[in-house]
């Protein structure tokens, strides 16, 4: 009698089995991954109870003996029902990614934009933060808040760029640790160390005032070696119309350019939206276009409307747009 009782799920298998293909074979192979789906806990059961040592075991939730055949996360998959499983989402951004341009390479006139004169004034400098990650940021190196801020701003994705104080031609002073004509070149490379350390993450420098010093060749010598050495570029705020410092960045291999349009020397927001709008003529008739702005609330608060439209351009970063105005690959729409 006991061992009907333990073989009592493989006689109702054969049974069913059997009844099932005199009523309709096809039914009954169709059927068949269910009914194994079903009757395998059952016998998992059976076999945990009473079987002999030594057999393996299907180990089947207790609550099977509760709630009969109904699904748990346990129950074992036979291949049936067939479910289509998403894509994995580290698969879809890639399938998306790959569908993008290469880097320097654009569809349409590209602009760049760098506001400088940042750390002295947290929140102006919070503000300019929350532009696009796109928008350069440069840090007055001797501002007491400028490595904190300047870290902040390199965590939030921008490009971080250290805006060095340069002698400028009208007596202006533009701070501490000024680079002069005139100075000798280790003190101006030991100057510019200070200035370099201040702003952690930094890529490049542009400069401060400097209408002067960057017509000095000779005092730009131990900058541009400076900056080969740190593989930076020099971003030219031309500060004045004779500056050498592309020139003289370009003859020792630094990558260079220079600003095109300044957004905000005019704060009255009709001027700053027509330097703006001067700014996307200038990149579609030369392919790219960079402009320089300051962490003025009007500018930030126009900026980041303007940037929030489509203008017939694409922004991208600093370093993109410099390499666009060095000549390599792109992509124009037609003018």
């Amino acid at each position: 009698m006991e061992l009907i009782r333990r073989r009592l799920p493989e006689i109702a298998f054969a049974a069913l089995f059997g009844i099932g293909l005199l009523l309709g074979g096809n039914a009954a192979l169709a059927g068949l991954p269910k009914f194994v789906d079903a009757i395998i806990p059952i016998m998992g059961v059976e076999a945990e109870a009473g079987g002999a040592d030594g057999v393996a075991r299907l180990a089947v939730p207790p609550n099977y003996l509760k709630t009969g055949f109904a699904r748990d996360r346990f129950t074992p998959e036979v291949l049936y029902p067939v479910v289509q499983s998403p894509a994995p989402a580290w698969l879809g951004e890639a399938m998306q990614i790959a569908g993008k341009p290469p880097p320097g390479v654009t569809k349409r006139p590209a602009i760049a934009i760098c506001i400088d004169d940042l750390g002295e004034d947290i929140a102006a400098t919070e503000k300019a933060m929350a532009l696009p990650r796109e928008v350069a940021l440069s840090f007055l190196p001797y501002a007491d808040t400028t490595p904190s801020l300047a870290e902040a701003a390199v965590w939030r994705g921008h490009l971080v760029l250290a805006h060095v104080p340069m002698q400028a031609l009208g007596g202006q002073d533009p701070g501490p640790m000024t680079l002069k004509s005139g100075m000798a070149a280790d003190e101006i490379a030991r100057l510019l160390g200070w200035s370099l350390a201040r702003v952690p993450g930094l890529v490049g420098i542009n400069n401060h005032e400097g209408s002067l010093f960057t017509t000095d060749g000779t005092a730009l010598g131990p900058v541009m070696a400076t900056l080969r050495a740190r593989h930076l570029f020099f971003f030219d705020s031309r500060t004045g119309s004779h500056s050498r410092a592309e020139t003289e960045a370009r003859a020792v291999g630094v990558m260079t350019a220079g600003r095109d349009i300044f957004l905000d020397d005019d704060q009255s927001q009709a001027a700053i939206a027509a330097q703006l709008e001067r700014l996307a003529r200038e990149a579609r008739r030369n392919g790219v276009a960079i402009a320089i702005g300051h962490p003025h609330d009007v500018t930030l608060k126009l900026l980041a409307a303007w940037l929030a439209q489509d203008h017939g351009v694409e922004v991208v970063p600093l370093d993109e747009a410099i390499r666009l105005k060095n000549g390599h690959p792109q992509t124009l729409a037609a003018r």
